[in-house]
């Protein structure tokens, strides 16, 4: 008997060597094979007659082996295995190459299936490469004359070597405890655990891989409600340090804004300065587009907290954005008195104590200002969850781009500020210019109460956004030419690298291909399209500092053309840049597309955003066309999801949320029953005291997700 945590190596006939190879699926347990679902089934259900094959057809014979002979091509030396098969109707050739051991396994005389594609060659039918299994009765197939699972596969690797150990697992495995409740299964008519792991690796048909696929999806989408609700009711339980906002103060400081704040910026600073008010922690998500003024609201609930007497760690995912913070903070409330520091890399840091008192200091004299409360807003990344960098009345923890943050650094600061208050929690408030559809609220962040700015400030023009085919690209480079010459910057983004369907590749190698797409990119445009321009570019092996450099550069207009990979700093604002152009666009989300051109567009001048496309399908040509018709980034974002599906919307590494309930978050209708079947058991009791494996389930799920 197998059981679930036994490693790999530990099951008949895979081996230490053979276990070793699925660790770069992430594969090192049973139960991590288990749950190693297929992405695909190849229907070889059908055994057709020999006679009745025609070229191209997909199917499965069952035959005689007659014949198996091994040579080698006449001109590349190639060896070449080919068996000749009969059944009643007749007889064909099938080829194998570069696989000399096949010769050993087909045993003339015996039945054996086979499973294929039949070409033409050479005026006959033939089977090239079948999948090959012996005919016999008493054994349910694996491989052949059946649908077939295809997996995600890695170097070593194959389906048919994944087939082969799940077939063995689930020969050996025992029954796997059942920990969703027999009434939610009932309720939401799901197959139990042992039914469904069976049904998803080797369905008889493909109503049964589905039925089984809804379960799992549910299973995880149950957990991450479960999960989020726990965590709601559990902060409802802490205790917060009220911060009890000065409103005359905040209104003052409104007045004095260079630019009139949108009524959905003013909604959003009172929902969160009326959530810090209250005894229990504050946890909140500020959604709005790029540009929408996002950075002035949560700037303006760190003063209110500062002149409240607490305060507030802002933490933003690259070095340029905690950068450009401080900068804005201190543009906007310089005259207000109220210290403002930055903490990044390097030995040093900066801080200004009002206007005309900014000064550079040496990190660790720094720290100590922190410590004694002498600074109140605190701007860095990650940087400010080192363990030496002490707060002494942390109220507010801000965090840009929540999701570019693992799960475990958000909760780094959120636990010094628990230690330094006495227990007290600080509030958290994240903010985001991803826009999130209603379904990802309700699951990926469904532990966190939502602000909305769904408008944009006043006096922006509208950006001017256009569908560049191969035919068009001599006369749009024209055009961008002409805009730099008349004084204008371009950002350039380069292609996002497309990884084959079920093909794993290491972060590494991805790495250098996306620095190779951005080098390629600079080298065309600086040296063949725009010779005459300057061109930098900003990838991810260029040290901090050159970036840096490079940013200001850009920002001096030293810089006319900035080429950058798809990561290049969600938040800079460059108001001189009007031009963005994106590469082969239809490799990019519509979320994703809609972010890069609110790059543009910061200034009053008339911007305009260039998607360059080598498709020219309908598919492609309908997903871009919605960018340009799109009135907001969440009526996008709705779209993006239902053409691409979850898991490319929002990466799982980001989220810590597993694979099958991102591949699932489409689907409305089961979140609901999933969230839906979650509350009525949480109402029951949040300890999950009456459901001891769901409870388990849940712990494990809590690991699984700070882990990611």
């Amino acid at each position: 008997m197998i059981r679930l945590n036994a490693p790999l190596f530990d099951v008949y006939g895979i081996g230490e060597k053979f276990a070793a190879k699925f660790k770069n699926l992430g594969v090192i347990t049973v139960r991590d094979l288990l749950f190693h679902f297929p992405f695909r089934y190849d229907d070889y259900s059908f055994v057709s007659p020999i006679a009745e094959l025609s070229a191209g057809q997909q199917t499965t014979i069952c035959g005689i082996i007659r014949k198996v002979r091994v040579r080698r091509s006449f001109r590349k030396g190639i060896i070449i295995v080919e068996a000749v098969i009969s059944d009643e109707t007749g007889e064909i050739r099938a080829v194998w190459f570069n696989q000399p051991y096949i010769k050993n396994v087909l045993v003339e005389g015996k039945k054996f299936n086979f499973s294929g594609k039949a070409r033409e060659a050479g005026g006959e039918i033939v089977l090239s490469s079948p999948a090959y299994e012996a005919a016999d009765n008493k054994r349910v197939t694996t491989h052949t004359a059946r649908l077939v699972p295809v997996y995600p596969e890695t170097k070593g690797i194959t389906s048919k070597g994944i087939r082969f150990a799940m077939r063995s697992i689930l020969e050996n495995l025992g029954e796997i405890e059942e920990f969703i409740p027999e009434e939610t299964l009932d309720e939401n008519k799901l197959p139990e655990i042992n039914e469904s792991l069976r049904n998803i690796h080797f369905p008889k048909i493909l109503k049964e891989a589905e039925i089984a696929r809804r379960r799992f999806a549910f299973q995880e989408l149950f957990l991450l409600s479960l999960y989020n609700l726990r965590k709601k009711v559990e902060l409802t339980k802490e205790k917060a340090l009220s911060i009890k906002s000065d409103f005359d103060f905040v209104k003052k400081a409104i007045e004095e804004l260079p630019f009139i704040m949108t009524i959905s910026q003013k909604k959003s600073l009172l929902e969160i300065l009326r959530d810090i008010e209250k005894k229990t922690p504050m946890n909140r998500l500020l959604q709005g587009d790029v540009g929408s003024g996002k950075t002035v609201v949560v700037a303006l609930a760190a003063v209110a907290a500062a002149k409240a007497g607490f305060q507030t760690a802002f933490m933003a995912p690259t070095e340029i954005l905690a950068r450009q913070h401080y900068e804005t903070i201190k543009k906007l409330f310089g005259k207000k008195e109220i210290s403002v520091a930055l903490v990044v890399g390097g030995n040093k840091g900066r801080v200004f104590f009002g206007e005309n008192l900014e000064t550079e200091i040496k990190k660790n004299d720094l720290k100590k200002k922190i410590t004694s409360g002498e600074v109140f807003i605190i701007i860095g990344t990650h940087a400010l969850i080192q363990k030496d960098v002490k707060f002494k009345k942390l109220g507010l923890v801000i965090v840009d781009e929540q999701h570019r943050f693992g799960v475990e650094q958000r909760a780094g600061l959120l636990s010094e500020g628990k230690q330094k208050n006495k227990q007290a929690v600080p509030h958290f408030l994240s903010m985001s210019a991803t826009p999130i559809p209603r379904t990802l609220t309700l699951t990926v962040f469904g532990d966190l109460n939502l602000s909305v700015i769904n408008e944009m400030p006043k006096g922006r023009k509208e950006i001017k956004t256009e569908i560049v085919l191969p035919t068009d690209r001599e006369k749009t480079y024209k055009f961008i030419e002409k805009e730099v010459k008349a004084g204008k910057q371009v950002f350039v983004v380069c292609p996002r690298i497309e990884i084959e369907e079920g093909k794993m590749v290491g972060q590494r190698e991805l790495f250098k291909l996306e620095i190779k797409s951005v080098k390629d990119e600079y080298e065309k445009l600086s040296k063949k399209i725009f010779p005459d321009l300057k061109v930098g570019m900003l990838h991810g092996k260029i040290k901090q500092k050159e970036k840096e450099e490079i940013m200001e550069k850009f920002k001096e207009k030293k810089i006319d053309i900035l080429v950058a990979t798809s990561v290049v700093e969600v938040g800079v604002d460059v108001p001189n840049a009007t031009i963005m152009m994106v590469e082969s666009a239809e490799r990019f989300g519509l979320a994703q597309l809609y972010q890069f051109r609110g790059r543009v567009g910061r200034g009053k001048q008339q911007s305009y955003c260039f998607l360059f496309t080598e498709s020219e399908t309908e598919a492609a040509k309908k997903r871009l066309e919605a960018i340009t018709t799109a009135k907001n980034g969440f009526e996008l974002a709705e779209k993006d999801l239902a053409l691409r599906g979850p898991g490319q919307f929002l990466g799982k590494k980001q989220t810590g949320t597993p694979d099958a309930a991102m591949k699932s978050l489409h689907d409305l209708s089961l979140i609901k029953e999933a969230r839906g079947s979650a509350v009525k058991i949480i109402k029951e009791s949040s300890e999950l005291l009456k459901y001891p494996l769901l409870r388990e389930k849940v712990q494990e799920f809590n690991k699984e997700v700070h882990m990611e």
